[in-house]
């Protein structure tokens, strides 16, 4: 397997993170095309349910973000849900997203 790029390993690592400080289901991060990264978690509330991928796309929404060079999500599913990958290709069509598991390994 090829060695990941470090940027794309830091995303791995803030999304590995995020999962790991909230015990949620996922979580993830993006790089904007600014080199802002921003993470975030499943959001699971009465009222508001998101993928980490969904809230993390959010998060770069609001604060500016026009485009994203990446995105990673931390899951134990076999694949990035079909929503999850919307909200990153709503921004940039192109946005390459890895999946990795609990450890960081990609498969």
């Amino acid at each position: 397997m090829a060695e990941l790029d470090p940027e794309d390993s830091k995303i791995i690592t803030l999304a590995r993170s995020a999962r790991a400080r909230t015990g949620a289901a996922e979580g993830a991060a993006v790089r904007d095309t600014m080199g802002r990264t921003y993470s975030a978690c499943t959001v699971a509330l009465p009222s508001l349910k998101l993928t980490a991928l969904q809230a993390a796309v959010a998060a770069a929404v609001a604060s500016g973000a026009d485009g994203l060079e990446a995105a990673a999500v931390v899951t134990d599913a076999d694949s990035v849900d079909a929503e999850s990958l919307a909200a990153v290709h709503d921004m940039t069509p192109t946005a390459p997203v890895l999946r990795a598991n609990a450890k960081g390994e990609l498969p």
